[in-house]
């Protein structure tokens, strides 16, 4: 099996991990889940993150195929546009990004104008669709549970597993968003964990506990040994019941009604006002309001 290369960026404001995968045999790479800086307090962007991505494909001499992402992130804003513009590239999600645009577009009042349908995007995957990177075969899996458009990019022996499972001492991700569910990500993961045991998973964000540094890598031997949610021997009913009682702790994350926006439209920022200037829009009390978990 085919051993993709695999350069890791990691943004602690936001603990997401961003990758470039590139074929070992030639200059064709792939773009995982890339970060647009966002100030929450200035409202403000910035292109940091997306620079250091950009700054290595170049030094690499790299040729962007790809901009991949795992699903509609709710953490981070995406900066799958500002990558396209400077590097090139086809931005590709699951084809049920269209339940999640159907879901948020009224949220976020955007109006007939905004297309339901995933056409923001270059490329809509279903289960089990295959592209390439250079000479690498892909694979991805519908992984739903966390989101209805969660999926996994099966890459030679790599997969980019998204929000679906973390390290094995943190566990996996939670449930409570519209559309999501305990159950469905539980067989999410177990078909995640049938995959051969040596394969390694690469995890888009890492929360550190115990006080040790981020990490992102590992594989499904040591998940299904070791995840301290879910690992072998754990039933399905158990698992739902221990997800649903710690999703009821979690509050929202910080910046979901931000990056929500931006990333059903494929990374796209709202068009400006007649005013000149760009407007996100924040919903009054339409999110559950937990300030501790």
């Amino acid at each position: 099996m085919s051993q993709p290369l695999v350069t890791a960026f990691y943004d602690p404001a936001t603990f997401t991990v961003s990758y470039v995968v590139r074929d070992p045999s030639g200059d064709a790479c792939a773009i995982i889940d890339p970060v647009l800086d966002y100030e929450p307090k200035a409202a403000h962007i910035a292109h940091h993150s997306a620079d250091a991505i950009c700054s290595h494909v170049t030094r690499e001499g790299l040729r962007v195929e790809w901009i991949l992402e795992t699903h509609a992130h709710a953490d981070h804003l995406s900066a799958a546009q500002y990558l396209r513009q400077h590097l090139g590239g086809k931005v590709a999600i699951g084809e049920h990004i269209r339940d999640v645009q159907k879901s948020f577009g009224p949220l976020f009042d955007l109006g007939d104008t905004f297309a339901t349908d995933g056409s923001q995007f270059d490329r809509l995957f279903a289960d089990n669709d295959s592209f390439r990177i250079g000479t690498l075969d892909g694979r991805v899996l519908h992984t739903p549970g966390h989101t209805p458009a969660c999926v996994t990019y099966l890459i030679g022996d790599a997969a980019f597993v998204g929000d679906t499972v973390f390290m094995p001492d943190y566990g996996t991700a939670r449930a409570d968003f519209p559309g999501g569910d305990a159950r469905t990500l539980y067989r999410s993961i177990r078909r995640i964990y049938d995959l051969p045991p040596t394969t390694r998973l690469f995890m888009c964000h890492d929360y550190p506990p115990h006080g040790r540094k981020p990490m992102w890598e590992t594989t499904v031997a040591a998940e299904r040994s070791g995840n301290v949610m879910l690992r072998d021997g754990i039933a399905e009913d158990d698992y739902v019941k221990a997800r649903r009682a710690r999703d009821r702790t979690l509050p929202a994350p910080q910046l979901i009604l931000p990056s929500l926006q931006v990333n059903i439209r494929a990374g796209h920022l709202p068009e400006p006002a007649a005013n000149g200037r760009r407007y996100l829009r924040i919903p009054l009390n339409q999110l559950p309001c937990r300030e501790h978990g």
